[in-house]
């Protein structure tokens, strides 16, 4: 991340970050039901940033970056809370049965080795 000014940090101008967290309902709940992994990505969308642990205590602000996850889905998996999923767009995909990723890899293999 490059200083834009102070206390605002992100890449380089025109560029966009993205930070995607793969298995994000994978962290263990601690006694209380918490997972804190998730509370600090969730403090970081809410704020849009971070405060310094150093010696000023500035708060650093992050601009022009993208959070992107995937997850299990929740049957039998550990779910996370409503106040982090409200940040992102909850996308399901059906898994394909045994005959469409027959015939769909099928037809990339035809077209790749052409038989």
């Amino acid at each position: 991340m490059d200083r834009r000014r102070k206390g605002v940090y992100g890449p380089k101008l025109g560029k966009n970050a993205v930070i995607f967290v793969d298995d994000l309902n994978m962290p263990k709940k601690e006694k209380y039901g918490a997972q804190p992994p998730i509370e600090l990505l969730r403090q970081w969308m809410d704020y849009g940033g971070w405060y310094e642990l150093g010696g000023d205590k500035e708060f650093r602000k992050t601009v022009s970056v993208t959070f992107c996850a995937a997850m299990q889905p929740p049957a039998g998996q550990k779910t996370i809370t409503n106040r982090y999923v409200r940040h992102y767009n909850v996308i399901y995909v059906e898994p394909y049965s045994d005959d469409s990723l027959k015939t769909i890899f099928g037809c990339v293999m035809d077209w790749m080795y052409g038989s």
